[in-house]
């Protein structure tokens, strides 16, 4: 499975959505709740996962890493 972090920018704009209905019941807003509390949290880990990742290419730029070995971390190469 191959996600960005586009995909999950608009996951999570597709759960405000869902929780911004309002024809949903008390029940259904409880378990769409339920479900954005865990979105949140995976979220916020994959954000900080790419903030590490950035900052280890900016280092290694810094310090002439990335020049002499030509690799970066899968997840910040530039697909297209």
């Amino acid at each position: 499975m191959k996600n960005t972090l586009s995909d999950l920018n608009n996951h999570l704009f597709e759960q405000l959505e869902r929780l911004n209905d309002e024809e949903l019941t008390e029940e259904e807003l409880d378990r769409e709740l339920r479900r954005s509390e865990g979105m949140t949290k995976v979220a916020e880990q994959i954000i900080r996962n790419g903030e590490l990742a950035y900052k280890t290419m900016v280092h290694m730029a810094e310090y002439g890493y990335a020049n002499e070995h030509g690799s970066v971390p899968e997840m910040l190469e530039v697909k297209g």
